[in-house]
């Protein structure tokens, strides 16, 4: 017969799983911008800076001056054309100047239109994070069944573990809807 430390620490697994998926749809949505200025959007931008990609954020100060102004301000100066072309790439959507010293990023406002297309990546963000949050209960699923087809466990002890999993998916799927309801909501409001 099998130990409960085993199947707890297959539940607390299947929990670990789920949270690194709600942690990733966090970061996904950080990096959309809504109109607002937004550091993270930056999060993804590399610099080549002497020979090596570097993240911006590891090679500046980027602060939200007004509503819809980022300022950046380059430890190293000389890589103020280098920061530039490579945000330039990011095709960010944002309008960028310089006054020699500071980078400012300015976000225009968005139309209905662009809002609707932001909220349409958003929603294929949520439904590929459903996805894998559905083929992390399956293989936890699995697991169980083949736990019980072993003679591991009873069938009763198998439904009540389906049940268990079943249970935390549900309250995990309704923290994504959430979070996809906040992102959604701050998109299209103008």
């Amino acid at each position: 017969m099998l130990d409960n430390n085993e199947i707890s620490e297959t539940l607390n697994e299947f929990k670990k799983e789920l949270e690194k998926t709600i942690i990733f749809i966090k970061n996904e949505y950080q990096g959309i911008r809504a109109g607002r200025a937004n550091p993270h959007i930056l999060d993804k931008v590399l610099v080549e800076c002497y020979g090596v990609l570097t993240p911006l954020n590891q090679m500046a100060n980027i602060n939200v001056t007004e509503a819809r102004i980022l300022t950046i301000n380059l430890w190293d100066i000389s890589q103020m054309k280098n920061v530039i072309k490579s945000i330039s790439m990011a095709d960010l959507g944002v309008n960028i100047s310089d006054d020699g010293r500071v980078i400012r990023l300015n976000f225009p406002i968005l139309t209905e239109e662009r809002r609707k297309e932001i909220a349409k990546s958003v929603k294929s963000i949520l439904e590929n994070t459903k996805i894998t949050m559905r083929n992390q209960r399956r293989d936890c699923i699995d697991y169980f069944k083949k736990l019980k087809k072993d003679g591991d466990i009873s069938e009763d002890d198998l439904t009540y573990y389906e049940k268990e999993v079943q249970k935390t998916f549900d309250n995990y799927v309704a923290e994504v809807d959430k979070i996809h309801s906040a992102k959604e909501r701050e998109i299209l409001e103008i």
